[in-house]
């Protein structure tokens, strides 16, 4: 029945045709008959740029010799019977037409995936099991062509002049360099050496997000859970962690209670094995917090990117370092765009960049794809006159929205022992080459 109204509108309506048909597929009809009926009207149409008629398109699968006269006659009979009633509302045939894709293309990717089960000879690895089905259900008509520049201008100045959601920082700079915090949809790096302090520096974050209300994912790969959340202790709770130690457990949950009273936001951690899960891992844990907590986060903090895994590459197997951590890169920015978040994540200098006071991007260890993958990324630079100081310098070395030459150093206010970044007095950013020509 849907598969016959599907055709007699592309037969009779030139609007419907060219809305649907860059999305319909041969594999989503049934019989050899509507298979070659709908091969045909595609062809015809890309050939002349109109629909046929059911004289031309019987024509055309007669020229073809490509079936048997029974076929034909058969083939005949069903486009005769084709039928298009002038009432049916277009826009209901193209949600009609859009669910039928919809539904026809998870049908398909079971069947794929219960071959690849079962089938030993299968040229579909069962890896891919997930990707086929992640694929179907994506499966939506998307009618827009382009942005049209001389058309589209109250749209484009509606969006120049749009305040777009992001997620502040506590550090004023780190506000101005980012127009106001992170933007969703994108991926977020922190460069620094070993020790420097790239978790000090996401459990700072995630515990500010966590204040002002949002939901956090913290998903750390190398330190337990209860090690984040204890850095994250130190910072929410104005405590050494030794002193966290040493707090009898009446005041640490009357502190803990404290805060609960003050946030609406959740902060999730968990923790996988180094190098043993990824961007497919991470969209399961996503989907499972959504079902079984009702959590779904504002952002996600993924500690640290090098030690993740790809989804789409098998590591060792004639695979270099730049392509295997550009993948794994991609696939983190890929999760940030389908679950609408910003992700932040950090990576290791190379052995020339941990002893340099001025990191560049240069100094990214494995893969400078990594970079080319990031929307904003930056450098954290500790030296003995900074520690010191009880201060660490950043530095810009990507920002995609605004310009990294602008405030490019600045240094902010570090308390170690509590995990936490401060805002400095101004005078603190004297004498720093903070802007290049």
């Amino acid at each position: 029945m849907i598969e016959s109204l599907i055709l007699g509108s592309l037969l009779n309506n030139e609007e419907f045709a060219r809305k649907v048909l860059p999305f319909l597929q041969e594999e989503y009809f049934e019989s050899f008959e509507t298979k070659l009926i709908y091969r045909s009207t595609s062809d015809y149409v890309k050939k002349y740029n109109n629909i046929p008629s059911k004289d031309a398109l019987q024509y055309a699968i007669e020229e073809s010799r490509s079936i048997s006269e029974e076929q034909f006659k058969t083939v005949t009979e069903t486009i005769n019977s084709l039928s298009y009633d002038t009432k049916n509302d277009e826009q209901w045939l193209v949600d009609k037409t859009e669910k039928f894709c919809q539904d026809r293309a998870l049908y398909n990717a079971i069947r794929t995936s219960i071959s690849a089960m079962d089938d030993k000879n299968s040229k579909i690895e069962k890896g891919a099991i997930p990707k086929i089905l992640q694929d179907a259900l994506g499966v939506s008509f998307d009618n827009s062509v382009g942005h049209d520049f001389l058309e589209n201008v109250d749209e484009r100045y509606e969006f120049y002049h749009r305040k777009e959601a992001r997620i502040e920082f506590d550090i004023d700079l780190l506000n101005t360099v980012t127009k106001g915090g992170l933007p969703r949809k994108s991926l977020n790096i922190i460069l620094a050496g070993t020790g420097v302090g790239k978790s000090l520096a996401m459990c700072h974050f995630a515990a500010t997000n966590l204040m002002h209300g949002k939901n956090v994912l913290y998903i750390t790969l190398e330190m337990a859970e209860e090690r984040i959340a204890e850095r994250i202790d130190a910072n929410l709770l104005d405590s050494s962690i030794d002193q966290i130690h040493e707090m009898p457990k009446d005041v640490f949950e009357k502190k803990i209670n404290r805060l609960k009273t003050k946030t609406p936001g959740k902060l999730i951690v968990k923790e996988y094995p180094t190098a043993s899960a990824g961007s497919a891992h991470f969209r399961h844990l996503l989907n499972e917090l959504k079902l079984k907590k009702n959590f779904t986060p504002d952002i996600i903090y993924v500690d640290y990117l090098n030690i993740c895994m790809s989804s789409r590459l098998k590591n060792g197997s004639n695979v270099n370092t730049y392509m295997y951590v550009k993948a794994i890169a991609e696939e983190l920015r890929g999760l940030a765009v389908e679950f609408d978040v910003p992700l932040v994540s950090a990576t290791q200098t190379t052995r020339s960049g941990f002893a340099s006071s001025d990191i560049d991007l240069t100094d990214t260890s494995e893969s400078f794809g990594l970079p080319a993958t990031a929307d904003f990324m930056i450098a954290l630079i500790s030296t003995e006159e900074l520690e010191g100081l009880g201060q660490i310098m950043v530095k810009q070395l990507k920002n995609r929205w605004g310009d990294p030459n602008k405030n490019k150093r600045f240094v902010v206010g570090i308390d170690r022992s509590r995990m936490r970044f401060y805002n400095t007095e101004q005078s603190a950013q004297d004498g720093i080459v903070d802007d290049t020509p």
